[in-house]
């Protein structure tokens, strides 16, 4: 007999689990594709592509981001915190002159922390107009981890981005995609207009929070899965990329689509793997119908020309 407030799991026997309140998601509706009033992309474009650059910070006393496990929980963990230092003393810059070869301005997934170590990058995306989204204060602490005052938190990191790059971050990416139950409000409060979050649309769409978008991201499209997970090649990496955007330029003939190329620094600005961001990139520059822009361009774009429906 199963214990008042205890439900049976359908696991089997004696593995009974506590009763719990069902959670409705409040944050957005279901909106199916096909159902949708049609987007367009400035200049008869059909498919909007950026890049979104993940700069980031990691704590040197804090498991993070690793490729070997058997040191990862280490204090100190030179083995993984150095392939993660390697973004900001070497890779970065090999990528840049990619992106510079190709047109690309990234939308910048920035720490906070990152503007006050790591100057020279924030000059370097400056003199070339980069997009700068809020990415936490580093990518150590996850925001479901933040303290209870997560407004000022939040405030913290805003206001140290705007001080660093001239502009109030319009965009949020939490680290390891995190957020609270109240992360977006909290961002619309501080003048913040989209999420990059929700990985689950070709498309943008407006958020239950007033004047707040989910912007799509990618967990497929993103080196740090492809290559430390799924242990891609770099000649299929570029298929990767050539065969999304096919795909996506097939599914826009009617309604445009967004494709986001989710890059890390320490994973693809290593040198073996560096030529073949450069013909990733050559080969979605070069395709027609390819509006090559930023997340924040994107956001402002849906939000001025759709109707205000989900």
């Amino acid at each position: 007999m199963s214990h008042s407030g205890w439900r049976r799991s359908p696991l089997g026997a004696g593995t009974d689990l506590p009763e719990r309140t069902i959670m409705e998601n409040d944050l957005f509706d279901y909106s199916p594709i096909v159902e949708r009033a049609p987007i367009h992309w400035p200049g008869g474009a059909r498919v909007a592509f950026y890049v979104g650059l993940n700069v980031e910070h990691f704590l040197v006393d804090r498991p993070s981001t690793s490729l070997n496990e058997a040191t990862a929980a280490l204090v100190p963990d030179p083995l993984n915190y150095g392939w993660r230092d390697y973004g900001p003393r070497v890779a970065i810059w090999r990528m840049i002159e990619v992106f510079d070869r190709h047109g690309i301005r990234p939308s910048v997934l920035l720490n906070s922390d990152v503007a006050e170590r790591y100057p020279q990058i924030i000059e370097a995306g400056r003199a070339r107009d980069w997009a700068w989204l809020a990415h936490g204060k580093n990518n150590s602490t996850l925001q479901t981890e933040v303290a209870a005052d997560e407004h000022a938190y939040l405030t913290a990191v805003v206001e140290t981005i705007e001080k660093a790059t001239g502009h109030r971050p319009r965009g949020w990416l939490g680290p390891a995609l995190t957020e609270t139950f109240q992360t977006p409000s909290l961002l619309a409060e501080l003048g913040l207009n989209y999420v990059l979050d929700w990985t689950n649309d070709d498309q943008p769409y407006r958020l239950k929070v007033p004047g707040m978008l989910s912007v799509p991201y990618s967990l497929e499209l993103n080196d740090l899965g492809l290559f430390t997970m799924h242990a891609v090649s770099g000649p299929d990496f570029v298929q990767v990329v050539k065969d999304q955007l096919d795909q996506l330029y097939a599914d826009s003939a009617d309604s445009g689509r967004v494709m986001a190329l989710a890059l890390h620094p320490f994973v693809t600005g290593q040198p073996f793997r560096a030529k073949y961001l450069d013909q990733a990139l050559e080969y979605v520059a070069d395709h027609p119908g390819v509006w090559l822009t930023t997340s924040d361009e994107i956001a402002e774009h849906y939000a001025r020309t759709t109707a205000m429906t989900p």
